[in-house]
């Protein structure tokens, strides 16, 4: 699998869906507001090591299909993508520091769902299959 990422110690492939909204819902990421948004978010990934598998710039709230490392979280990566382009956007922008004053451009909170290529039914497959003893050891310890 292409976007499986390894290190000397563990091999992974974690995938989110996070999306994220302007304060107040206002439809400001348009023209050159929504095209740097998009840049400021390439360049945050890239910096953070993360890898932007799509991505949408709406008028009022963004998507995007992430990878990243297990050493990360999802609320850090959040955190960085929305305090760095928030803070960015309003300086290079100075229109959008007289809406949004206090410097709060993203609302707060954010929706994240994981994904993946496999689903539960294939992982729950899998376990049933751990359940039965090895040869010539006793019965597998079950969490359920």
């Amino acid at each position: 699998m292409e976007s499986q990422r390894t290190n000397g110690h563990s091999i992974s492939d974690l995938t989110v869906h996070l999306v994220w909204s302007t304060k107040y819902g206002y439809k400001v990421l348009h023209g050159d507001i929504q095209k740097r948004c998009r840049e400021i978010l390439k360049q945050i990934s890239e910096a953070e090591d993360i890898v932007i598998l799509k991505g949408v710039v709406s008028q009022d709230h963004i998507h995007m299909h992430i990878n990243y490392l297990p050493s990360k979280s999802i609320s850090e990566i959040v955190k960085k993508l929305k305090g760095r382009s928030s803070r960015r956007l309003q300086q290079e922008f100075p229109e959008l520091r007289k809406r949004y004053w206090g410097q709060h451009f993203w609302a707060i909170g954010y929706g994240c769902w994981s994904t993946g290529n496999i689903t539960d039914e294939m992982v729950n497959e899998y376990l049933e299959h751990h359940r039965k003893p090895s040869q010539g050891t006793d019965e597998n310890f079950i969490l359920e």
